[in-house]
């Protein structure tokens, strides 16, 4: 009898700690707002591909939300072998069709082999012009590349949000 009490308490215990420990794994990996959501009634700006020879995701996205005394939000999506986590916040002016915005892009990374968190923080600005079917202009992130020309075309939904499609390239 004493056995079966035991493998009880056992039991117990095993579930006890597994419902904690799903808990703290729950609290450390919060996802986060669903970028689909976020970007649905967005104009979006792509020249996302996939790298024929590595398969890497590369590119820019920039989804546009225009409001009416003429500011624009915008989140910025940098591609550089994957999927970008969440858009880079942007915010600034359009007018006559010439958008104008600047935020801070807040980058987390790990080190390896040290897996040490590094915390880079860029200044991103973009200026161009856009219409329905694409936006030009100039990207700078401070501490990358000085300038970069760009040119978006216009998308229905940033890319993490497309269905998969074989046959795109």
């Amino acid at each position: 009898m004493p056995l079966k009490f035991s493998m009880n308490i056992s039991a117990s215990w095993n579930l006890l700690l597994a419902v904690a420990l799903s808990g703290t794994l729950l609290a450390q990996n919060r996802v986060a707002p669903d970028e689909c959501e976020r970007t649905a009634g967005m104009q979006v700006y792509s020249n996302v591909f996939i790298h024929e020879e590595t398969g890497d995701v590369l590119g820019y996205e920039l989804a546009i939300k225009r409001s009416a005394d003429s500011g624009a939000d915008a989140l910025l999506y940098v591609y550089e072998g994957g999927n970008s986590d969440a858009g880079v916040p942007l915010s600034g002016q359009i007018s006559n069709n010439h958008l104008s915005i600047q935020g801070t892009w807040v980058e987390h990374l790990v080190e390896y082999p040290s897996k040490k968190e590094i915390v880079q923080t860029h200044f991103v600005k973009i200026a161009g012009t856009l219409d329905n079917a694409a936006f030009g202009g100039d990207l700078t992130i401070e501490g990358m590349e000085e300038q970069e020309q760009i040119q978006l075309k216009h998308v229905k939904r940033i890319w993490s949000c497309r269905k998969w499609n074989p046959s795109r390239k």
